[in-house]
């Protein structure tokens, strides 16, 4: 492929290297026996708690605003990946001046113009990508509040049919969420995409860094056996 040819080998394999842990870690974390072990599916059950009792109240202000501040998050970060990108598309614009600064700096790999803006492009692909998902995000979290007020009155013998609304309820915030982790997933892979700037080598040391990280925290972590129980 010409984008490989234009990079040197240890360029070219850092990539790919950054691609393969990305890709599959997105396919790994989203299929469904590993999502239900992880911190994702921990959270999920709480999720279906949360709706089951809210269905049993009257008085639900107080789940609107929990769902307004989780909502609030979403737009923060969508707004902020805008941000982001338009900074990176300024940067394509002076590009060789931002590149010579940068490459004053000790143990920094010289790079050709081209390269130096497909290095860019990534950034840019990984903060679009995070926008639509915290868009999108966003745009559910309208859907789910919704849904909480078209939650039926919690009257003798309609048991059934709130636990029914409830468990829909939690199955579209927890597609919310999902959208929303990938996006923050975007951003831990733009932090390792940032050290292609520097060295292949620090690229490909981030990107396994990166990913023993998110490893542990959608796994291993405290906080998972505590949400677990």
């Amino acid at each position: 492929m010409v984008i490989f040819q234009i990079m040197s080998n240890m360029d070219a394999a850092a990539l790919v290297w950054f691609i393969v842990v990305v890709g599959s870690y997105q396919v790994i974390a989203e299929w469904a026996p590993a999502e239900s072990s992880s911190i994702v599916g921990a959270v999920q059950q709480q999720r279906v708690a949360w709706m089951r009792n809210m269905a049993r109240r009257e008085e639900r202000a107080f789940d609107a605003i929990v769902l307004n501040g989780l909502g609030q998050g979403n737009a923060f970060f969508a707004s902020t990946s805008a941000i982001v990108i338009g900074g990176l598309a300024a940067i394509m614009g002076s590009g060789e001046k931002v590149q010579k600064l940068l490459e004053q700096l000790p143990y920094v790999a010289q790079s050709s113009a081209v390269l130096w803006e497909m290095k860019v492009l990534l950034l840019i692909a990984i903060f679009v990508f995070a926008f639509f998902k915290f868009a999108w995000a966003y745009r559910l979290s309208h859907y789910t509040a919704i849904m909480i007020a078209a939650t039926p009155n919690p009257i003798p013998g309609n048991e059934a049919a709130c636990d029914s609304h409830a468990d829909r309820t939690a199955k579209l915030i927890g597609i919310a969420a999902e959208h929303a982790n990938s996006g923050l997933r975007a951003y831990y892979y733009a932090i390792a995409a940032m050290a292609w700037f520097f060295h292949p080598l620090a690229f490909a040391v981030a990107t396994t860094w990166v990913l023993a990280i998110l490893v542990r925290r959608d796994f291993y972590s405290r906080s998972r056996r505590i949400l677990q129980g």
